[in-house]
């Protein structure tokens, strides 16, 4: 049998929150490391007490019980490992793996038992649910009532606030169950009390996350921070890291602790608390416990009275208290000779400090990330002006981070450490062209292939080059349809007509009545072939040829089918990102071939565009002509009409004069065919009228000279 058995993607329930990681079992014990936080949980198999297998929602789960009373959660195992667990147990720490089920009846009555730091909740002999007493943050008790409150898990979108207990009188005098409940309750609980003096004070410490000034009551099991507005009350248990980072002024000093789960302030959540110290700054500490006391608690690591700078104080103070490692800037040293690089994240100016085991940024919002965590780091040109650049970090998960506006001066140092830490660079191979020239650095990220933007430029091109045959094209239809000679004649023939007609009047203010509405004819004329022009250009024609793909186009409609079998379910926004994450990985020799068969489809295209606009031309000129010929003939029909007209006028106005004044010549385009027929029909009408209105002698010698 192996001596270790691993299991990947398992999740080990703490306060409520299921936590991803990875568990070893082997003969010294058991391992969970988190995946989120980096923190070990080392289970010793002397401490092992009972080993649970049951069904639960993520699969199946495992439950250990240790000899203090401490109980570990871990779901997400197959049915199918069970045997393979229970045979490493046997042999490995003589414990049977024992199947027990939950009950599922739906009772809300059953027994409640208090079992380490479990409170258990069982009907018969299954158990219903099971509460961590590590999460109540508070116990009150009514008449025949308990109620239990809880931490808030911020990793969960719904948490569990409030259980309330009813717990039935008994007949047993001198023993209140309902204080027996709660006493049981609170003897586990993590519920927080000041009680006692603290080991020492801090007063007036400088705070800037939380910001303020806060005195740090030190206490034996938890840290008090009192402010003027906030009070904050922090178990040891929840500090995860101590750090100890020089500020790049060499005067300051930052004392950065970091917790899980965070400290809360309405919605606000603080990951960090992180001191700013001066260095100039001493103090003369007496620890409030007698030698003896100190000897016994600290072994050495403390004394009854100490004396030095305040931040020394401080994280030695933390340190044996807490009992982890204070981490400090390895070999690190910038351009300035300083162990952090100056940059900013987000909105905020920082200090970004290179660590032997990861980077931690400080201070709004403070960011630490370990190696272990780290996908690939990038350099990238900045953005804003040529003399910085972007340092970029993408975790495993996902999580991007943009250290922007690092000096030009500190990527040679930079980039010797993350390789140093062989650390996974996106665009290798960079460094000598920086130290050379920085515009070659600057195109350092041209080999990453967007693929819109490719498409938008590829596309650009043939519509530029589709204006240009276009305005060929509409430059030739236009100089045939509008000839400013033939409309010069038309406007010739119109005052010739008004002449005429002017002349016969002999009326200056009638001659200027017939040439306002020539004008407002020819604006009228010019417009109408326009719109239709415009109207004719807004279409597409769907018999031209269709534009070339892009090679990533091609592509893609090539191996769209096969990426869908890939990853089945996945959605058109998915597909889209997982396309362009394959072409930019695919090499440039598979790229080529894709680019030589986009080069043949735009040749294609070329030529049949060459042939459509030569047919187009042709079939364009030969509408155009037989317009022309069309429009001439109707000049010619509309001439004759007009004169027919103008003479009929010309000889009514010498017999009547008030009656052409009043009647105003109008032009050929608003003479119509009913219109000129109900003019000749006026013309007989005046002509009868006129022969009517005759005196009798004028009859009678004209019929004597008959």
């Amino acid at each position: 049998m192996a001596d270790t058995l691993e299991f990947n993607e398992i999740y080990q329930e703490v306060k409520g929150s299921m936590n991803d990681g990875r568990l070893r079992l082997s003969r010294q014990g058991v391992i969970f490391k988190n995946s989120k936080t980096g923190k070990v949980d080392n289970i010793q198999a002397s401490e092992l007490a009972e080993g649970v297998w049951r069904r639960v929602a993520l699969g199946h789960g495992l439950k250990l019980l240790t000899k203090n009373g401490h109980v570990y959660k871990y779901d997400g195992f197959r049915e199918s490992e069970f045997d393979k667990l229970s045979d490493f147990f046997k042999a490995h720490y003589r414990l049977e793996l024992a199947e027990k089920d939950l009950c599922v009846k739906g009772w809300n009555w059953g027994t409640v038992r208090f079992g380490g730091q479990l409170l258990s909740f069982d009907i018969g002999e299954q158990p219903v649910f099971e509460i961590p007493l590590s999460n109540v943050s508070q116990c009150t008790t009514g008449k025949n009532e308990v109620t239990l409150e809880f931490h808030q898990n911020d990793d969960a979108e719904v948490s569990l606030m409030e259980v309330r207990f009813y717990v039935p009188p008994t007949q047993e005098d001198g023993v209140d169950p309902v204080e027996a409940f709660a006493q049981n309750v609170l003897s586990k609980a993590d519920v927080i009390q000041a009680t006692g003096d603290a080991i020492c004070i801090f007063r007036e410490l400088q705070c800037l996350t939380p910001r303020g000034r806060y005195d740090i009551r030190i206490y034996p099991t938890f840290l008090h921070l009192h402010g003027k507005t906030f009070d904050y009350k922090i178990p040891y248990t929840t500090v995860l890291r101590l750090f100890l980072l020089p500020h790049k002024d060499q005067r300051q000093m930052f004392f950065v602790i970091s917790l899980d789960p965070p400290i809360k302030q309405g919605q606000t959540r603080y990951h960090f608390l992180i001191l700013l110290f001066s260095k100039d700054e001493d103090i003369s500490l007496t620890l409030n416990m007698n030698e003896e006391e100190v000897e016994k608690r600290f072994e050495g690591r403390l004394t009854k009275n100490m004396s030095g700078s305040l931040y020394e104080m401080v994280s030695r103070v933390m340190k044996a208290l807490v009992n982890r490692k204070i981490t400090v800037p390895g070999n690190f040293q910038g351009h300035s000779g300083a162990q952090c690089i100056t940059c900013s994240y987000k909105a905020s100016s920082g200090l970004l400090y290179p660590l032997e085991r990861g980077f931690i940024y400080v201070h709004k919002p403070p960011v630490h990330i370990r190696f272990d965590e780290i996908s690939f780091v990038n350099f990238a040109r900045g953005t804003t002006t040529t003399r910085s650049f972007d340092f970029e970090i993408e975790t495993k998960q996902g999580t991007q981070y943009t250290f922007s506006s690092i000096e030009r001066e500190e990527y040679g140092k930079l980039f010797d450490f993350v390789n140093a830490k062989k650390l996974n660079i996106k665009n290798r191979g960079l460094k000598e062209g920086m130290k050379q020239s920085y515009d070659e650095y600057a195109d350092s990220d041209e080999d990453q292939h967007d693929a819109y933007l490719e498409r938008m430029k590829e596309e650009g091109k043939i519509r530029e080059e589709n204006a240009n045959d276009s305005s060929d094209g509409s430059g030739e239809e236009t100089d045939e349809s509008f000839n400013p000679g033939e409309e010069d004649d038309d406007v010739a023939e119109e005052f010739d007509s008004n002449a005429s007609a002017s002349s016969s009047s002999g009326d200056g203010g009638s001659e200027r009545d017939e040439k306002k509405p020539a004008k407002k004819a020819k604006v009228v004329k010019e417009r109408k072939p326009r719109k239709k022009q415009l109207e004719s250009k807004k279409g597409k024609d769907p018999n031209a040829p269709k534009r070339p793909m892009s090679a990533y186009m091609l592509w893609l409609n090539a191996n769209r089918e096969k990426i869908k079998s890939d990853h089945p379910g996945i959605s058109i926004t998915d597909l889209s990102k997982k396309a362009g994450e394959l072409w930019k990985a695919m090499s440039k020799e598979k790229k080529e071939e894709w680019d030589r068969k986009a080069e043949d489809a735009r040749r294609d295209y070329e030529r049949a565009m060459k042939e459509y606009s030569v047919g187009s031309k042709s079939e364009s000129s030969k509408t155009e002509r037989s317009k022309k010929k069309k429009k001439k003939q109707e000049k010619q029909m509309k001439g004759k009409t007009e004169r027919k007209g103008a003479a009929s006028k010309s000889s009514s106005s010498t017999k009547s004069p008030a009656k052409s004044v009043s009647e105003s010549f109008k032009s050929k385009e608003f003479v119509s065919s009913d219109e000129s027929s109900s003019a000749e029909s006026k013309k007989e009408d005046s002509d009868e009228e006129g022969v009517a209105s005759l005196p009798p002698s004028s009859e009678e010698s004209a019929s004597g000279s008959d």
